[in-house]
């Protein structure tokens, strides 16, 4: 038998590989499942066992092979939560484990968690997946077991601790939908949502074949527990051991192990169960872990959890006189969301899916959807005229200015997120609190250490410093739609232009920090950023080649720090060039296949040289090429955005000079040579 439930997105622990951490690629494998059997508990019901099958016909592995986000505590609401991505086509199952290579982000914000990655630190990872089918069975004197037969993996995070039963998934998040075929018995519950899960070593039989007993389950995950004299609080757990007691005193040690064991077991559950409760209903911790300690029973907990929730309930209602529109907020923002999604889809059916929720305004005009709008803000169009029906949509309560607005916003994200921007791969990413001049000091290396002799003092030295400075500047521009777009029916308006703003802010920021490469500009010193006094400009070009990269190693290596003596010994991570020279890169860094020619051969440290192609050096020069250290090494160039307003920004109004939508777009971006040691050019030849 089949049931229709809706289920949140869930969670469960895995690990990292550290031994399998890549310093020069910043990669790293996550085993992200094995398959282990989960315990999870509902909201009033019993316990029941999850088990994720690595089938690899039952697992849909597309999300993670897309691409998917690597993140910092299953954080989702910020971009810097973002702290790499599952490289692309890596995930795959292998003997019965679920495995992928993970690549960890360049940010400076980002480096101490590589390191501790790097270190074995950090080593536990929790994934975020849905399942859409399980098959539901009840094994003989074991819990019911629920089997993923298909499910999707759509995001790893690392975390500090694999599992944590107060883990609870809040409220807000989204549900879908989940097929559950009963093999057994039919069934008409709909239902329990899974919340937290305790994991376990999966067992092929659910009794052992010897005794024809159920098997223990053996638990993997460090799950906060009482003392087991807590347990006997619980009068379920009291009674299973009075009843025990005269019947242990007649048999032999393996039976009051038995009842040991499920009194642990019940005392197991109790503790999932409270913090279950009392996570997923938003209750301090605190709360949870005081009936934990005071071993109250799980009937008890369930009222007195009710009583927290109600008492919370009376004092945050101190607004009576709030209105909820008819049907409720949740049901407007999902109408929306499934209108705007319709017209991205029409925009571009490859990168907008169509969502179910939308398929009923799939085929209906701008001005269809306007209409509709003004009728379910309570607005009679009977009788009005097409161009009444534009105007009053563009100016009254309706939603559809919100509509066009999510439209306008998702093609331009889309379009600015698409576009190469090569620069972030050598620079470094910072965030401005305002408009003002930041002043970047350049500090020397620290003093050499002198010897002291016996009875002598220690002599103070000093650090040497350059300073730089630049400022962030706002670009924008505002462009009308009118509501002849609307009767026309014209959605490239809503959907190609903001998709043009999109692409044209990532050009805008590209043109800004490579105009600092090709124009040279003078340093805080008054020097060219490029100059033989900086030792980082070749005295005589030469084409790329092995022994010209070789001499531009070496030149960054005998860099010296400000006090002219100290040796950085600067590595380049990155061989820079113009489109021009883009085919002749990628061979000098190619594996070399010829190791008979040993004069012919590139070395290793000049094949892990990472490439990187810009057209916009050709216009300064088709020979020139760079290199360019790590900024984790050494400051190279900069470039900041206004803090919370990371990227294109785009706003929608009511015309005023217009009889339509206005969409202003607008950027906060600056950037600046920092220090010129970090980078090498060569005129060519």
């Amino acid at each position: 038998m089949d049931t229709m439930i809706e289920l949140p997105a869930m969670r469960r622990s895995a690990e990292l590989a550290p031994n399998t951490a890549d310093a020069d690629s910043r990669t790293v494998e996550v085993v992200w499942s094995a398959g282990a059997r989960v315990r999870r508990a509902t909201f009033f019901g019993e316990p029941y066992d999850e088990e994720l099958s690595l089938d690899p016909a039952h697992v849909r592995l597309d999300r993670l092979n897309a691409g998917a986000p690597f993140l910092k505590v299953h954080e989702l609401d910020t971009l810097d939560a973002v702290i790499g991505s599952v490289v692309p086509g890596s995930a795959r199952i292998e003997n019965g484990r679920g495995i992928a290579l993970v690549r960890i982000s360049e940010r400076a914000d980002v480096e101490p968690i590589w390191r501790d990655i790097q270190a074995g630190h950090i080593r536990a990872v929790s994934i975020g997946y849905q399942v859409h089918r399980f098959e539901v069975s009840k094994p003989e004197a074991a819990r019911e077991l629920w089997r993923a037969v298909d499910w999707t993996p759509f995001e790893v995070s690392a975390v500090a601790v694999g599992a944590d039963p107060a883990a609870g998934f809040r409220a807000q998040h989204p549900l879908h939908d989940c097929v559950l075929h009963r093999r057994d018995a039919p069934s008409t519950t709909k239902g329990p949502i899974p919340m937290t899960d305790k994991t376990e070593t999966p067992a092929s039989d659910a009794a052992n074949p010897t005794t024809n007993q159920p098997t223990e389950p053996v638990e993997t995950e460090d799950t906060p527990m009482t003392e087991p004299k807590a347990a006997a609080s619980d009068p379920k757990v009291a009674a299973v051991e009075t009843r025990a007691q005269p019947h242990a005193a007649q048999t032999s040690a393996p039976d009051t192990e038995a009842v040991a064991t499920r009194a642990r077991e019940a005392e197991r559950d109790r503790v999932s169960t409270i913090y279950d409760l009392a996570g997923r209903l938003n209750l301090e911790r605190g709360f949870a872990e005081d009936l934990v300690k005071r071993g109250v029973s799980m009937d008890e907990s369930r009222r007195l959890i009710l009583d927290q929730v109600a008492a919370k309930s009376d004092e945050t209602r101190t607004f009576p006189h709030v209105s909820v529109p008819l049907g409720g907020r949740d049901e407007l923002i999902t109408r929306r969301d499934a209108v705007a999604n319709a017209l991205l889809h029409r925009y571009s059916p490859t990168l907008f899916q169509l969502e179910d929720a939308a398929r009923q305004y799939r085929g209906m005009t701008l001005l269809e959807l306007a209409r509709e709008s003004l009728g379910n803000a309570g607005v009679n169009t009977r009788g009005l005229s097409r161009d009444e029906v534009a105007t009053r949509a563009l100016h009254s309560t309706s939603d559809f200015p919100e509509i066009l607005s999510a439209v306008t916003n998702k093609t331009l994200r889309q379009a600015y997120d698409a576009y190469p921007r090569t620069f972030a791969l050598f620079c470094r990413q910072v965030l401005a609190t305002d408009f003002k001049s930041m002043h970047r000091v350049q500090l020397g290396e620290a003093p050499q250490l002198l010897e002291v002799g016996e009875s002598g003092e220690f002599k103070r030295g000093t650090l040497g410093e350059s300073k730089e400075s630049y400022k962030v500047k706002t670009y924008g521009r505002v462009v009308a739609i009118t509501r002849q777009v609307l009767i026309n029916d014209d959605l490239d308006a809503f959907t190609r232009i903001p998709a043009m703003y999109g692409n044209s802010i990532a050009q805008l920021e590209s043109d800004v920090v490579w105009g600092i490469i090709t124009a040279n500009p003078a340093m805080a010193d008054g020097t060219a950023l490029f100059h033989a006094n900086h030792k980082n400009l070749a005295g005589t070009g030469a084409a790329l080649a092995v022994d010209a990269v070789g001499a531009a190693r070496a030149a960054m290596a005998l860099q010296t720090g400000l006090d002219k003596k100290t040796v950085l010994n600067i590595r380049p991570a990155f061989l820079i060039v113009p489109a021009a020279l883009e085919l002749k890169a990628e061979q000098l860094v190619a594996q070399n296949l010829v190791p008979a020619a040993t004069s012919s051969v590139v070395p290793q440290s000049i094949r892990t040289l990472s490439p990187i192609s810009e057209p916009r050096l050709d216009a300064a020069s088709a020979t020139a090429w760079y290199l360019a250290a790590s900024p984790n090494q050494i400051d190279t160039i900069e470039y900041a955005y206004l803090e919370g307003q990371q990227g294109a920004y785009i706003e929608t109004r009511n015309g005023f000079d217009v009889d339509g939508v206005e969409i202003k777009c607008r950027l906060d971006f600056g950037a600046k040579a920092i220090d010129w040691r970090g980078l090498y050019k060569n005129p060519g030849a």
